[in-house]
């Protein structure tokens, strides 16, 4: 296959027009490194961008700890390139592996010839970035939650206690569904306690009438160019329909300062697991933060899940403090949304241990001792406990490799109900904290065994199917139809779960090693597991479903809420309805191919 034609099936260049493919396409240099071969060390100077056309390649930190394994594909050195030209990480091949190499000048000169190319690499670009996104974020994404309104004659001394209790600094002075003034506890601060105003005076002497608004349809930059020139710290969005919420320079400051490097960064270094819960708490703001400067849910979530990940490791590491070193070499493992890297602002913890074959079961309640730690820790921090207990507090999930191994081996000869459930959720194990040697094989070994037996993959194959989308009858769209979340989509067991089960599927037959949804389906594509129509048909339909509903998600942290994933159908445009279910109308076709066992599409 030619470079060119290669690149026509990796995103983002597959978008470009042909003449200009074949261009970077003849400037792109191919390189071949053997398993082991260093590719780029951290403070080097990078030759370019790099683009994995076989292979494997893992990405680590300045210090050797483990980023990300990528695969076909999958391209890296970016935010190297968009910086100052140096790598802040380390690359190496693990297995025989060609790359190729898109010099800095010509990458350079893509991007800025190319605002899209330029905005997908931007992307992926260090979350302080976000600090000069507020260009392009919609004040919807500021707006505090629906704000305290007062009438006219609520007295002053009734205000404060309002502000004092709900802690906030302004209250919206409201007059026949109409705003009609503000008051902020500078006005209580320069007009009241400075003037010795009587306690029972109405807000209407103090408050500023008719204050300047802004529309939903304004954009960050509009409400700091306001303050700026008003000398400001308030202001209310306003809609035909009325108040809609109020930005403040809290807001402001916090969509700025907030990005997922600095949460990692304290996370790393916070001294308990009090402190950690404080920063995890930063988590919905974050989500609801990205989303509004329009990442994709696959950046989103990534970055997300990068939380948990430091939070893991940080627990680990107070743990080991509190208990002193760990008799024998361990892993800390996580499945499930963590382990695809494909968190949302609701998760529990789903988690093992892989202790080393020398482990004895005099070694056991050190582990025990340190799987409740970090569970409770995770717990603690938001990470709620499993409640199918997958966790590496339950003895059956923290045992030595050997065991582990049987388990496996037991799971693929014995395909039960049972069985097919575990191997569905370890089939997504992820390390996170420990000696990454013990997973190491196990994983490949594991695929190349499953995929050999025939029956195993066909009951793995009916258990995917379990989860229908929500399609009803007459082009409508199957809700919750009793209990709290009656009248709603289920966007997670009947939106995204579907796609995992068959991208899960997918790697088994394909024996990918790939973890994360998005990249087994690319992968399942280069493999020759689906066709490239169909790879990019599944691949629309998750991205509008996952985004849906992370959007959900954030609109909810907007509001106050506690994110959930069931959205009412009702709160989407007639055209998003039609484009979400022919995104579910894709996926239940996928499984249909699936279950037939005939080519996919």
């Amino acid at each position: 296959m030619s470079i060119a034609d290669f690149l026509a099936g990796v995103h983002p260049w597959d978008r470009l027009p042909v003449a200009d493919l074949g261009a970077v396409a003849a400037v792109t240099q191919p390189h071949s490194f053997a398993a082991g071969e260093a590719i780029y060390r951290a403070g080097d100077p990078l030759k370019g961008l790099y683009i994995i056309r076989s292979g494997e390649v893992e990405v680590t930190d300045p210090d050797g700890a483990p980023l990300s394994s990528l695969g076909p594909r999958n391209v890296f050195g970016e935010r190297g390139l968009m910086r100052d030209g140096a790598a802040l990480t380390n690359a190496r091949a693990v297995a025989a592996t060609e790359i190729l190499l898109l010099p800095t000048q010509h990458f350079r000169a893509m991007i800025d010839r190319d605002a899209a190319m330029h905005d997908f690499f931007a992307r992926s670009r260090p979350p302080r970035a976000l600090q000069r996104s507020l260009t392009q974020t919609p004040v919807a994404a500021l707006m505090s939650k629906a704000p305290k309104a007062v009438s006219p004659d609520t007295t002053l001394a009734e205000a404060a206690v309002i502000m004092r209790d709900d802690r906030i600094s302004s209250l919206m002075v409201v007059k026949d569904g109409a705003l009609c003034g503000i008051l902020t506890t500078r006005d209580i601060s320069a007009r009241v306690v400075a003037e010795r105003l009587d306690p029972d005076t109405p807000v209407s002497r103090v408050m500023t009438a008719d204050p300047v608004t802004l529309p939903p349809d304004a954009i960050g930059s509009d409400v700091l160019h306001l303050m700026m020139e008003r000398g400001i710290g308030h202001v209310p969005i306003v809609s035909e329909a009325g108040l809609a919420g109020v930005v403040t320079q809290t807001d402001l400051t916090r969509f700025q300062a907030e990005s997922s490097s600095e949460i990692i960064r304290d996370a790393a270094h916070a001294p308990d697991a009090d402190a950690l819960a404080d920063i995890t708490r930063r988590i919905p703001q974050l989500l609801a933060q990205l989303v509004g400067a329009g990442h994709r849910h696959d950046v989103t979530t990534r970055l997300v899940t990068d939380i948990a990940d430091a939070v893991t490791r940080r627990l680990l590491a107070l743990g080991e403090s509190h208990l002193g070193p760990a008799p024998v070499p361990y892993l800390w493992l996580a499945c499930g949304s963590q382990g695809r890297r494909e968190q949302t602002g609701v998760s529990d913890q789903d988690n093992v241990l892989m202790l080393s074959d020398d482990a004895t079961e005099d070694h056991d309640a050190y582990f025990s001792d340190l799987a409740r730690f970090v569970s409770d820790g995770l717990n603690h921090c938001g990470y709620v406990f499993c409640p199918g207990d997958m966790m590496a507090t339950n003895p059956r999930w923290r045992q030595p490799v050997r065991i582990w191994r049987k388990y496996f081996q037991g799971w693929i000869a014995r395909p039960d109900k049972e069985a097919q459930m575990l191997a569905s959720v370890m089939f997504d194990l992820r390390p996170i904290g420990g000696d990454h040697s013990l997973y190491a094989g196990l994983q490949t070994e594991t695929l190349a065994e499953s995929a050999r037996n025939s029956i195993f993959v066909a009951h793995m194959v009916s258990n995917s199917l379990g989860h229908a989308p929500p399609l009803g009858l007459w082009r409508g769209l199957a809700t919750v139809r009793s209990g709290e979340h009656r009248d709603r989509i289920d966007l997670k067991l009947n939106g995204v779960v579907p796609i995992v089960d068959l991208g899960r599927i997918y790697a088994l037959r394909g024996q990918l090693t790939a973890v994360n949804t998005r990249t087994r389906i690319e992968s399942a594509q280069t493999a020759g597991v689906i066709s490239a129509s169909g790879a990019r048909d599944l691949l629309d339909a998750y991205d509008l479903i996952a985004q849906t509903r992370l959007d959900h998600q954030a609109l909810q942290v907007r509001r106050g809420e506690a994110p959930d994933n069931f959205m009412a159908p009702a709160t989407l445009s007639d055209f998003e309805r039609s484009h979400l279910r022919n995104a579910f109308v894709v996926v239940r076709t996928m499984q249909s191919a699936l279950a037939q066992g005939r080519a996919l599409p």
